[in-house]
């Protein structure tokens, strides 16, 4: 009957598309745990400084994962601390209300300071505050470290080195400390975000830094003002640049133009979860053909950090560039 017909044409249906999934949900993980053959990696002629004979060693957040985020108290440790050494400091800004540049990474303050209690209320955003009423906060109020111990929650007096930064003294501090390169991302958007970098590259202008930044944003419109207004700022791709990367990259275009010169892409979860592993031969090589270093974020596995450097990353941004630099010496535990 023509019932039994039309179930029966569903039931293959439901079948096919079952099979369907499997198989790509089988693509996707054996994705995911694809491991090149460093011996696959190519080598290539480039003009491009940020592409590295030995991988950069980058404190992702200035070492998030060993001191309070972003604040003085991390960067002091980075830098005093013996044992390790950093190539390159990745740090993000904020615009607050009266123009300054803070450091900070979320469009909030609640989940790295004690802004709710020092403000009376949640969601408070730099842009709404001026610098000063900033300077309140407590920027290691929420840092649990791998031992689960919160040290510097409910201090009764905030040290300096864990108050928000201004960006000119983090530059100041570094540069008066060593040759550092820098990954520097504005985080806002719009007009905030166009201003945030007029101001940011006249620090870096007026301190001869230009040529050891990176700039970095995951919004277009600020891409493309940087483009426009300051070519000579150093830039790494957008979200969608990466897609069209990796496209072109799969495919081998013989057509595609690189956008800029630094590729930053993620190599951790949940990227590799959905099956997008970036860390491959295809990728890096595709990359430096076209004079594009590869930067990779945020690796905080030691066997990622191992094969990533395997690969002959231009760059690893790490929460632990103590364990990072461990890993490359072979000092790993």
């Amino acid at each position: 009957s023509r019932m039994k017909k039309w179930k029966k044409a569903l039931r293959i249906i439901l079948c096919a598309l079952l099979a369907l999934i499997l198989a790509l949900t089988a693509a996707l993980f054996l994705s995911s745990r694809h491991r090149s053959n460093p011996a696959d990696v190519k080598t290539y002629d480039t003009t491009n400084p940020l592409i590295m004979a030995r991988t950069d060693v980058s404190a992702h957040r200035s070492g998030a994962g060993i001191a309070p985020e972003e604040t003085m108290m991390a960067f002091r440790y980075c830098v005093e601390q013996e044992g390790f050494e950093i190539d390159v400091f990745e740090f993000d800004l904020h615009i607050t209300k009266d123009d300054v540049l803070v450091l900070l990474h979320d469009d909030t303050l609640d989940r790295t300071s004690d802004s709710a209690k020092v403000f009376g209320e949640t969601d408070v955003r730099p842009e709404n505050k001026t610098y000063e009423e900033l300077r309140q906060l407590n920027m290691g109020a929420q840092f649990v470290n791998d031992a689960g111990e919160a040290p510097y929650k409910d201090l009764t007096e905030v040290p300096d080195d864990l108050r928000i930064l201004r960006v000119e003294d983090v530059l100041d501090y570094l540069d008066a400390n060593g040759d550092f390169r820098y990954i520097i991302e504005i985080k806002n958007s719009g007009d905030l975000g166009k201003k945030g970098v007029d101001i940011l590259y006249g620090l870096l202008e007026e301190r001869n830094l230009l040529d050891r930044v990176s700039f970095g944003t995951f919004h277009e419109e600020i891409s493309a003002y940087v483009d426009e207004a300051y070519p000579g700022l150093r830039r790494s791709t957008s979200i969608k640049e990466v897609l069209r990367f990796w496209l072109a990259a799969l495919t081998n275009s013989k057509s595609y133009e690189p956008p800029c010169s630094v590729l930053q892409i993620p190599f951790c979860e949940p990227y590799l979860n959905y099956g997008v592993n970036l860390g491959t031969a295809t990728v890096i090589n595709y990359a430096h053909a076209h004079d594009m270093a590869v930067q990779y974020w945020t690796i905080n596995d030691p066997e990622d950090m191992a094969y990533l450097l395997s690969m002959g990353a231009d760059c690893i941004m790490t929460d632990y560039p103590d364990v990072l630099y461990r890993v490359m010496h072979g000092e790993a535990e």
